[in-house]
């Protein structure tokens, strides 16, 4: 393990956070003057971002606690353009109030991790629109567009993967890199900006910035990039039979966001509990020789700890306690996630494998009749054996709900409106 001079790079290192980086040593003399403001762009396609966008905001956290300068960058400009990282089709062109509407809902979540303010570590926010919406073709052509070589261009993962898939790429697509690169040089000019981070699939496009930087006279710039996420089984992490794991709770209750992280595999407890925590690395390591049906303790801290940060300690607190309910003493706790259905529904009669498609607790009805057969689905705690079942308003229970199980960790309550 490479000793840095950096407390920022020597942190990233003991969690786990880097991939790779453009040039270490004069990075770490960057960040060890507290000279390393870095950013991460992050594009208003939906209302919430998710775990993914989490890890990066660690990164960000970090290097604040460092004594470094963060910047977190909407993308309202590139969002409407589109990055085609890691996809097959081209994205939904979103209108700008689509854009609007998704920026305000996302914007509040950083300051759960990050300062914001006027001093010199202070975090501030920007959005890339300010800049790139004013761009004239014309211009941008003649003196940012005379910079990019096709050639390379052609040989970036987010083309080059895409075309060798025969999937086409459109030409607004194509220019994504080319705004990105371009936000870097922008962020240099106007804030000092040294440094962006992302993930790995991200290199690319970063490397692309900070050549265009040295093109275009800016000091050196920096990139640094983390491992995409997996679980130790292989899967890509972040996604559930609900959808994505979203930070916001009004996308994901704090108790699906704690049960998440109760979740974990065992093998991957000790790696998120250093990316997704604060937690000291001491602690972690104690939490670390955990073995057997003791490492459940470990999986609660995580959840506890995870939850916390994004949540707040109350919300920890009661996903904690809910989950105790449920599990311990096989009550419906009140503050199990709920999925409303029209009481007509169940007036009629509502079929069971709809029901649990209704509560997000499986994908499809073939699903739902492959756990039926194995026995992994229950209404109000008892097996669900046929998969004719019909959900009645005499289902009810006495708090006026259906509790759906998945399993013995997942469950949902059907209340009807």
């Amino acid at each position: 393990m490479t000793a840095f001079k950096s407390d920022f790079l020597n942190v990233l290192q003991e969690r786990g956070f880097i991939h790779q980086a453009s040039d270490f040593e004069a990075l770490d003399a960057l960040a060890a003057k507290g000279e390393a403001t870095a950013y991460v762009g992050y594009d208003c396609t939906a209302p919430s971002l998710h775990i993914g966008n989490f890890l990066t905001m660690m990164m960000l956290h970090w290097l604040q606690q460092s004594g470094n300068k963060p910047i977190t960058l909407m993308g309202g400009g590139t969002t409407m353009v589109g990055d085609p990282s890691g996809r097959d089709e081209t994205r939904a062109i979103r209108t700008v109030a689509e854009i609007e509407s998704n920026k305000a809902s996302i914007r509040g979540v950083f300051a759960k991790v990050l300062h914001y303010g006027s001093g010199a570590s202070d975090a501030i926010m920007l959005d890339n629109a300010e800049w790139l919406t004013k761009l004239n073709w014309i211009e941008m052509l003649r003196d940012i567009g005379k910079h990019f070589s096709v050639n390379r261009m052609l040989t970036m993962d987010s083309v080059r993967l895409r075309l060798e898939r025969e999937q086409e790429m459109s030409f607004i697509e194509f220019n994504y890199m080319v705004c990105q690169a371009y936000d870097f040089v922008e962020l240099a000019r106007r804030t000092g900006c040294r440094m962006q981070m992302g993930g790995s699939d991200q290199w690319g496009n970063i490397i692309m910035g900070v050549d265009l930087g040295r093109r275009m006279g800016t000091p050196q710039l920096f990139a640094l990039t983390t491992p995409l996420l997996t679980t130790a089984s292989g899967a890509k992490m972040g996604k559930t039979a609900q959808g994505a794991v979203w930070l916001n709770a009004d996308q994901f209750s704090p108790y699906d966001f704690w049960q998440y992280w109760r979740n974990t595999e065992d093998a991957d407890v000790v790696r998120f509990l250093k990316l997704f925590t604060t937690l000291p690395i001491g602690e972690i390591d104690k939490l670390a020789k955990l073995q057997g049906a003791e490492i459940n303790e470990a999986k609660k801290a995580l959840a506890d700890a995870a939850t916390t940060l994004l949540h707040g300690a109350d919300a920890a607190r009661e996903a904690s306690e809910t989950a105790r309910q449920t599990f311990e003493e096989g009550a419906i706790a009140e503050n199990l996630p709920t999925a409303v259905v029209p009481r007509a529904r169940l007036e009629e009669g509502l079929g069971v494998l709809e029901a649990y498609i209704l509560a997000h607790l499986v994908m499809s009805k073939g699903e739902a009749r492959r756990q039926i057969k194995g026995g992994g689905l229950r209404v109000n705690d008892s097996t669900v054996i046929d998969e004719n079942m019909i959900l009645t308003l005499e289902d009810l229970t006495p708090e006026g709900v259906i509790k759906l199980s998945f399993g013995k960790k997942r469950h949902m309550l059907l209340r009807p409106a």
